[in-house]
């Protein structure tokens, strides 16, 4: 996956770069996932640099409860994402980020894919159309 960070060369979106933006970052949320889909981070990431407006995660004190693919993107989009207050669980588990595995599966159908597609378009008031060519 080649994408453009902003103020940066082209790179390929890897676990380092995740890894290296997340430790740079000060005021990081914790995960509670132990694995992350790097094709669904690219396209969240394509519509963040797009300035399409997308929906907020859901945080508990400093950890992610929903989220985190919207989460890593806007860390390497360098987007302000909006974050609503949630009640987590008891039985959640964090876990250090260098401890998530990245993976290079996708695991979003063909379906899933048109059915976020679809919302983004709707949640942005733009056809879909407009979206589907700016993951290309």
């Amino acid at each position: 996956m080649i994408l453009v960070l902003k103020n940066c060369a082209l790179k390929n979106i890897t676990r380092e770069i995740i890894l290296e933006l997340i430790h740079k970052n000060e005021n990081v949320l914790v995960s509670t996932h132990s694995r992350l889909s790097l094709p669904i981070i690219e396209r969240i990431y394509k519509k963040m640099l797009a300035n399409l407006k997308i929906p907020p995660i859901k945080v508990s004190e400093n950890f992610i409860c929903d989220g985190h693919h919207r989460y890593v993107a806007s860390i390497l989009a360098n987007y302000n994402l909006d974050r609503i207050s949630w009640v987590s669980p008891s039985s959640t588990i964090i876990i250090d980020w260098d401890k998530v595995s990245f993976d290079d599966s996708d695991w979003d159908t063909t379906e899933e894919i048109g059915f976020h597609n679809r919302q983004d378009a709707a949640y942005n008031n733009l056809p879909v159309e407009e979206i589907v060519a700016l993951l290309k």
